[in-house]
């Protein structure tokens, strides 16, 4: 755990997949065709922090529904990588890494299926995954998160990575409590 600890400490960028990582890869079909997908707040909300923090975050995923992507936007993610072929993630994600010349060692990216399986199986990234991504991601995965996909995955690694530099709380004030002028 401690060699694990240490490459929490270098990761600088987030990459998700979004069905079954940032959902728990529930498609709900209506009747007029629109699909839509249910999103957990807690990972929101580290979304958001890690944001605020300086944190790259972005999304990889070969689907492309505008509520998912609207989602997104309303989270403040600005690298979102939506609709390409499942099998061409790896290239997206090259894509994305030379763009911005970031260091693969410093990315952390979290998938759940086999689609996600090339780019997991990079060597440098810290690959992680929900507790019920399928087995083959399970096998290649340097982390598995103890909550499912959906249910929190997201919010785990944030938080994981952000505790291991010192920034998961940081922005609270320290010095003294609050208090309501009746208390003082």
């Amino acid at each position: 755990m401690a060699a694990l600890q240490e490459r929490f400490k270098k990761i600088t960028t987030f990459i998700f997949d979004v069905d079954g990582v940032m959902t728990d890869g529930s498609v709900n079909a209506l009747e007029s065709g629109e699909q839509f997908r249910t999103f957990n707040v807690r990972d929101g909300y580290a979304i958001e922090r890690a944001v605020h923090s300086g944190y790259r975050v972005a999304v990889l995923s070969a689907g492309n529904q505008l509520g998912v992507r609207k989602r997104l936007e309303f989270l403040k993610i600005k690298d979102i990588f939506m609709g390409g072929p499942t099998d061409q993630k790896l290239y997206a994600y090259l894509g994305y890494l030379n763009r911005d010349k970031i260091n693969e060692s410093e990315v952390l990216y979290m998938g759940d299926d086999i689609p996600d399986l090339p780019v997991l199986s990079r060597p440098n990234l810290l690959s992680t995954c929900p507790a019920d991504a399928a087995n083959e991601i399970q096998a290649v995965c340097d982390y598995i998160s103890p909550v499912a996909g959906g249910r929190g995955a997201v919010r785990d690694v944030i938080e994981q990575v952000m505790k291991a530099q010192g920034k998961w709380l940081s922005w609270l004030p320290t010095s003294e409590p609050f208090k309501l002028d009746n208390e003082r």
